[in-house]
């Protein structure tokens, strides 16, 4: 081999190393899947979103509930016997309402238990997913999110609030029509999450917790923690399986600088030296 041959060799080995460690990566998702569909006999099933990095360019993708996501997670359902648990792994910032809404009532009406795992978070449409499911297992420190409904990036509650506040003559017609249709997308939200909750809360717990949850009583970012979604009455435990924090490992954020957080990844026991 010639000096140019050696560096093709090394150039084609670096190029393929990335492709060969992401298969690597997959094949260990699919046995830890497996590992928990055995223990909990169950049909698992992730939404996990991150931020990709695009290998060549080196530019971020931002990921979020999409109508293919809700086509596959439909399709995993449709494949899984009425009378098998499904356990929903979920790990995103939201998307958009059709998509969220869509996996939403396939969970509702699927007959056996549905669990929905909040290891980290899952606001908005991922919330909206957990609120069909007839039980939210959430880490200590994870976080839900009000689903009231935005309008161009701004909260429908807070344009129909605004309209109200002015004279109508001093009002254009521009931001009157995006006030009916800020209006309407309260009603049909909260008559959606109205749907989601009958039959797993009585009627007025359904009702007080759709009011909450879409009607813009905090700001759409607000974390629910755990402590908040009991008090709020929602259907929430916090015995997360250690299994489901070992998949999650197994989808790491891709980093492209030092790491801001780093420690040894090994349980660390009290009586323990280093």
């Amino acid at each position: 081999m010639n000096g140019l041959d050696i560096f093709w060799f090394f150039f084609m080995a670096a190029a393929l190393q990335p492709v060969f460690r992401q298969k690597m990566l997959e094949a260990a998702r699919q046995r830890a899947i497996q590992r928990i569909e055995k223990m909990r006999n169950s049909r698992v099933i992730l939404l996990v979103h991150r931020q990709e990095t695009m290998s060549l360019l080196g530019f971020p993708v931002m990921k979020f509930i999409d109508i293919n996501d809700s086509e596959q997670v439909i399709r995993a359902i449709h494949m899984t016997d009425s009378d098998v648990p499904i356990d929903l792994i979920l790990h995103t910032p939201g998307g958009l309402v059709l998509a969220s809404l869509q996996i939403a009532r396939a969970v509702k009406n699927h007959k056996a238990k549905v669990t929905a795992f909040v290891p980290h978070y899952a606001m908005s449409g991922g919330t909206l997913i957990a609120l069909a499911a007839d039980e939210i297992v959430m880490d200590r420190h994870a976080v839900l999110g009000p689903v009231d409904p935005q309008l161009n990036n701004l909260p429908a509650a807070s344009i129909v609030e605004v309209v109200k506040k002015k004279p109508i003559n001093e009002v254009d017609d521009q931001s009157i029509i995006m006030a009916d249709m800020a209006e309407k997308a309260l009603k049909q939200m909260k008559a959606s999450v109205l749907e989601l909750l009958k039959g797993r809360y009585d009627d007025k717990k359904a009702e007080e917790l759709s009011m909450i949850m879409t009607q813009g009583k905090w700001t759409h970012d607000h974390p629910i923690t755990f402590e908040e979604a009991k008090e709020l009455g929602l259907n929430v435990r916090e015995d997360m399986p250690d299994e489901v924090y070992q998949l999650m490992s197994l989808y790491p954020q891709p980093v492209r600088r030092e790491p801001a957080v780093e420690f040894l990844p090994i349980p660390r026991k009290s009586g323990t030296k280093g």
